[in-house]
């Protein structure tokens, strides 16, 4: 059975996730020990224990999901000895993804995302962006609301396109807001106002791509040893230099999960893991193609669970 494996990003985070693991696997408690050391500062405790308030900052989040990601799967694999065919994570993930493929070191890629989530922190302030999940609109027609809420330095764009008609928007505050009431007078069928610290995945993020660039640059990747799909533009991306440049136009270009998926399936694949804590993109793939199925690995039930599932399908 050809399997993908996918990792969430943030947002999926939560207060306890990865302690699990940790407790009864030496491996994920070695990991979680490696990425307190990269960071100079107990991000497991974060993790574990909170408060959710800290965890919840993109800096802290970000880390911290790559971290329980990655566990989650090193513990499947020395369990089960199962490997991915081709992966790709939801935006942050894509960086879980890269240490699955042997892409990009497991430290090296915890001390990027902390940077990462300082950086995008820091590229609008607080309160002066924001993003939305739209429900039941189309791309075209979502575009067109989002070209009519924009005006001259105060803009709003397509930022996810996650499944059919979940589409999120992303901007300043006032731009979402102008564009949230278009899209319920084009016909969305809800809009979702999301809990987040800037407008991701926008044009507003080029500053802090900018600096990350700087560090891709500086950050040593080697060839992926699994076919990789990118969130910008649904492909398969394997060489340092193209991953470099997928990572940096990730910050301010859409997530194309539903074109990834797509590009996944074409590929062969029969069925999904999810690595890490929810099952937010276990949901989307089942929206995206009900008949493929998608299993979830973040604790020991979903582990037991899984491996079962998976015995009887192989």
């Amino acid at each position: 059975m050809k399997l993908g494996f996918v990792f969430p990003g943030q947002g999926a985070q939560s207060v306890g996730m990865g302690l699990e693991l940790a407790t009864h696997h030496e491996v994920a408690a070695k990991m979680v020990q490696q990425a307190d050391e990269a960071l100079g500062f107990s991000l497991s405790s974060l993790m574990y224990q909170g408060p959710e308030a800290q965890l919840r900052l993109t800096f802290h989040a970000q880390p911290a999901l790559l971290t329980a990601s990655v566990t989650a799967f090193e513990v499947w694999v020395e369990k089960t000895g199962i490997r991915p065919q081709v992966v790709a994570g939801h935006s942050l993930g894509e960086y879980s993804a890269l240490v699955v493929a042997g892409a990009l070191d497991f430290q090296t890629a915890v001390r990027l995302v902390y940077m990462r989530g300082l950086w995008m922190d820091e590229a609008v302030p607080a309160g002066q962006g924001a993003m939305a999940a739209i429900l039941g609109m189309n791309t075209a027609n979502l575009e067109e609301v989002c070209r009519e809420a924009s005006e001259k330095g105060s803009v709003v764009e397509l930022a996810n396109i996650n499944c059919p008609g979940q589409i999120v928007i992303s901007g300043t505050a006032q731009a979402v807001q102008r564009a949230s009431q278009l899209a319920k007078v084009a016909g969305a069928r809800r809009v979702i106002p999301l809990e987040v610290s800037g407008p991701f995945h926008s044009s507003l993020m080029r500053p802090a791509a900018a600096k990350l660039s700087v560090a891709l640059a500086e950050t040593r990747f080697v060839p992926a040893a699994v076919p990789i799909v990118a969130n910008v533009d649904a492909a398969v991306h394997m060489e340092p230099a193209e991953i470099r440049t997928a990572l940096e136009t990730q910050l301010y270009q859409p997530v194309l999960w539903e074109q990834g998926v797509y590009t996944m399936l074409k590929m062969g694949v029969e069925g999904f893991v999810e690595f890490g804590p929810g099952n937010v993109l276990s949901g989307l793939i089942r929206k995206i193609d009900r008949r493929i199925p998608v299993f979830h690995v973040e604790d020991e039930v979903s582990l037991r669970e899984t491996e079962q599932d998976l015995k009887n399908l192989i």
